[in-house]
């Protein structure tokens, strides 16, 4: 059975923290049995509190170096890939939790990590070309119809670097005259988008990661990993 009470937190060093939790309260009625608290975390201690966790946008250097200042780098560290608590990490919460990234400042930056993929910064170039797309996302269920991803200085996967089939690739988009590009990946405990569902009035996305956390932390909790959405007939694995 899952736990009565699970307590999420939002990383809040930067970006559209309270749009992340405007959201998360809308999909927390998706499940009545459970009672959610909703943190905004920016020390261990508040870490410390939390079942699950968002790494929310912003630019992902900055995140680090402020982690580093706070003395939490080393505990989302822990949270991520030794607790295996579930994470989800939108735009720059990608970056920080991927293991390798690409087209860094200059001396490069501290990573969090938990994916095993390189992930390209700002994929589509600066603000101004930032860009809506349609998403056609399985995993939240057949004819839900598509999801309007917003894309703002986006990362993409570039490379899956683990090579024996634990990153599972949940979401695709292609730009006209260009190459299709990974935006969306699980790996056990750890999401990651490219894109902000927070800045949509789109609920879908929450819930599916909501639920997912509800169906992980019944199950024993650390270490179970993600439940897989049962959209395409998928019964709901645990990986």
């Amino acid at each position: 059975m899952p736990p009565s009470t699970i307590t999420v937190g939002v990383l809040a060093l930067q970006g559209g923290v309270v749009e992340h939790i405007a959201l998360l309260n809308r999909a927390s009625a998706s499940y009545p049995s459970v009672t959610f608290h909703f943190l905004e975390v920016r020390t261990p201690e508040q870490l410390s509190l939390c079942d699950a966790l968002i790494i929310p946008g912003g630019e992902s250097t900055t995140m680090a170096i402020v982690a580093r200042r706070l003395g939490l780098l080393e505990p989302l560290r822990e949270f991520v890939k030794i607790n295996n608590k579930p994470v989800w990490g939108t735009c720059a919460g990608l970056v920080m939790l991927a293991e390798e990234a690409s087209a860094t400042k200059q001396g490069g930056q501290e990573l969090i990590g938990g994916l095993d993929v390189r992930v390209l910064r700002n994929k589509f170039g600066t603000q101004v070309q930032s860009f809506v797309a349609d998403l056609n996302l399985d995993f939240l269920g057949e004819g839900e119809g598509p999801f309007r991803g917003v894309f703002i200085r986006a990362p993409v996967v570039e490379e899956v670097i683990d090579g024996d089939g634990k990153v599972k690739v949940l979401g695709t988009v292609k730009k006209p005259g260009e190459e299709e590009d990974i935006v969306a990946v699980r790996q056990g405990n750890v999401f990651g988008t490219s894109f902000h569902p927070e800045l949509t009035g789109d609920v879908r996305v929450h819930a599916w990661w909501l639920g997912n956390v509800v169906e992980a932390l019944g199950q024993g909790g650390e270490g179970k990993g993600l439940v897989v959405g049962k959209g395409k007939g998928d019964a709901g694995k645990v990986y």
